[in-house]
């Protein structure tokens, strides 16, 4: 059966405590009285050492610090909650005035629903700033997305003056890091090698001069690999000096003078306008089936210097591209579908990709705009 609930005076309290001073057993006055015993103990307990039987007078600092704080978290809770509706309503309003803008006067609205206009107006900043960074983000996304996630910060930042918005490159390189975009490219380094100059009777007759003022007057060239299936296949590109274009492309299982020809045979130019081909050491460049490719349109040849890349330097910088951004962690499955891929990447390399040392105009746009 349950106990029912009883109170108890003041007055009655002490009395319990006088008679278990005077000497009356505990176990009686808890029978006589009905008392529960935790009930008797705590009035003992209060009555010597505080003399008071209610509850704020027996409590300890620290329990005293506990009930203060649990009120003060309370009362942040319920400021919290009325701050959160406070804002749902003020969020209304805002847009019960923008939306009807066009009927009524902003001023009669903002004193019916009883709004600072200055709040209004800041609000509508603050919202017409939010739609035009969610725009930008937009179209960096995009941007990058369509340069095949190779562009960085500098390029990005000319395709949006394309489009007429003028973005610094530190507000874009926030865009690209809150997005996650990060470009193929690192930082290149280069450590040219300090060996003896061959002493092939072919020298070095471009001697650096890679800013040329004429198209096809110079080409230069080179190689690199790239896996197909479980083996490497190479890829040969010709670079015009003028304007950086891809003029002539190959890839194939052998790192062979046959590459090197078939990249001449995709040359929709007339070869007979070449003056200078130049080209590495490597014998895929220096045997009888080039010279005389080179003999039948009269074209000269140039050898960088043993062991110094910088002889060639588009020609690395060129491949050291197509690696970043054509090649890098691919392995093609055929070499049809190498092909294929590789005919794509040139046509967006001549035609869409914009470069730096070309004011930031694809090798065509230059070529259309200077000739």
């Amino acid at each position: 059966m349950k106990r029912e609930r009883r109170t108890f005076s003041k007055e009655f309290k002490e009395q319990i405590v006088s008679l278990h001073a005077s000497g009356k057993p505990r176990h009686e006055i808890i029978k006589e009285y009905d008392l529960t015993p935790s009930a008797f103990d705590k009035w003992i307990h209060q009555h010597e050492t505080s003399g008071s039987f209610k509850e704020k007078d027996n409590r300890t600092p620290e329990q005293e610090e506990l009930i203060q704080l649990r009120k003060e978290n309370q009362k942040l809770r319920m400021e919290n909650d009325i701050l959160k509706q406070a804002a749902r309503v003020f969020g209304m309003k805002v847009d019960v005035i923008r939306q009807n803008c066009h009927n009524y006067s902003v001023s009669a609205m903002c004193d019916v629903l009883q709004l600072a206009r200055s709040t209004y107006y800041y609000e509508a900043k603050v919202r017409e700033n939010q739609q035009a960074e969610q725009e930008l983000t937009r179209q960096v996304v995009q941007i990058f997305k369509a340069s095949r996630s190779n562009y960085g910060q500098r390029k990005i930042k000319k395709e949006l003056e394309k489009q007429g918005k003028q973005v610094s490159r530190r507000r874009i390189g926030r865009i690209m890091n809150e997005q996650g975009l990060v470009s193929k490219y690192t930082i290149a380094q280069f450590k040219p090698c300090k060996a003896s100059c061959n002493e092939s009777p072919v020298g070095n007759t471009l001697n650096r001069q890679f800013r040329q003022e004429e198209e096809l007057k110079v080409v230069v060239s080179d190689l690199t690999y790239v896996r197909v299936q479980q083996k490497w296949h190479y890829i040969c590109v010709l670079v015009d000096l003028y304007n950086r274009e891809i003029i002539g492309y190959s890839s194939g299982p052998n790192k062979d003078a046959q590459l090197v020809y078939q990249a001449f045979a995709t040359v929709k130019s007339d070869l007979n306008h070449l003056e200078l081909f130049h080209t590495d050491r490597g014998n895929e460049f220096k045997n009888k089936l080039i010279d005389q490719a080179l003999e039948t349109f009269h074209i000269g040849r140039s050898l960088s210097h043993k062991g110094t890349p910088y002889d060639n330097a588009v020609a690395e910088a060129t491949f050291k591209t197509i690696k970043t951004e054509f090649i890098s962690n691919r392995v093609f499955p055929s070499q049809q579908v190498l092909d294929l891929e590789l005919f794509d990447y040139v046509h967006w390399f001549n035609t869409i990709r914009i470069h730096g040392s070309l004011d930031y105009l694809s090798p065509i746009e230059y070529k259309l705009q200077h000739l």
